[in-house]
């Protein structure tokens, strides 16, 4: 009898850690709906980049955003540009500074990211006429970094067309003096009473065309930082092949338990 029990338990040792690595890794991604993934490029020499997350629940639209390279303790204005009617808005490049002043600023981009259809603030009203309220917008902390998250009510044009829409943030310091100031590139030509700096856009993405898997817990949704950028299909990849290996070993020490139980059985004789 012990040397029954002494094989069983070799053999269920024998088990490798692909096995408990699917086991523990597949509660990762939740079930919950898809997210559409945005990596933010940076505009205007800003240096600033990003990672967002879009993800739907009927018409409950789920935001977060992960962002550095902003103005240290400067708000940033955010919004999900783009059309719900089907035209295909992209992303600018500091190129389209049209006249040539060095600035990329709001209307010489707007021409390629569309026009604002949400304005992502912290509280408060959504809508594009929310674009500025920049005392309602996510503020930069110490060292440049805005983590954001807010879920929406949205109409059912932005259900539909979710994957043409794209999302910019604003503010720029192109004279590095840690405030947006007139002096680095004067008026907005959106509003004249705030400077050209707090209204620029200082990075974009656009969504891309697949979902990305699930939502993930731990990362942007608890703070922890923004998902892994790693595609759904390369993360499904690793664990499809995870569990092929699993299920090959799994017939090894099936084999290796009948062994043992056949010894068992013949007290150990040849």
């Amino acid at each position: 009898m012990m040397l029954k029990r002494t094989g069983l338990l070799v053999a269920l040792a024998a088990l490798p850690a692909a096995i408990i690595a699917v086991t523990v890794s597949s509660p990762v991604f939740a079930a919950d709906p898809p997210a559409y993934q945005i990596d933010l490029a940076p505009l205007n020499d800003s240096g600033s980049t990003g990672t967002a997350l879009l993800s739907l629940r009927g018409n409950a639209l789920t935001v977060w955003i992960k962002s550095e390279g902003m103005v240290p303790g400067q708000p940033s204005a955010q919004h999900l540009h783009g059309s719900t009617d089907g035209h295909d808005f992209q992303c600018p490049d500091d190129g389209d500074d049209t006249n040539g002043d060095g600035v990329l600023d709001n209307t010489e981009a707007t021409v390629h990211y569309g026009d604002i259809n949400i304005s992502l603030t912290g509280s408060g009203g959504t809508d594009a006429g929310s674009g500025l309220a920049v005392d309602r917008m996510p503020v930069a902390d110490a060292q440049g970094k805005v983590s954001y998250k807010r879920t929406i009510t949205v109409g059912q044009d932005v259900v539909e067309h979710i994957k043409d829409l794209h999302i910019v943030q604003h503010g720029i310091d192109p004279n590095d003096n840690g405030t947006y100031d007139f002096e680095g590139a004067g008026k907005s030509e959106l509003d004249p009473k705030l400077p050209q700096e707090a209204t620029a856009p200082t990075n974009c993405g656009v969504v891309k065309g697949a979902a990305v898997g699930s939502v993930p817990i731990g990362g942007v949704e608890t703070g922890g930082g923004v998902a892994d950028r790693t595609s759904a299909g390369a993360v499904t990849g690793a664990a499809g092949a995870a569990t092929v290996t699993a299920a090959g070993v799994l017939v090894l020490t099936r084999r290796r338990m009948v062994a043992a139980r056949a010894v068992a059985r013949t007290g150990g004789a040849a």
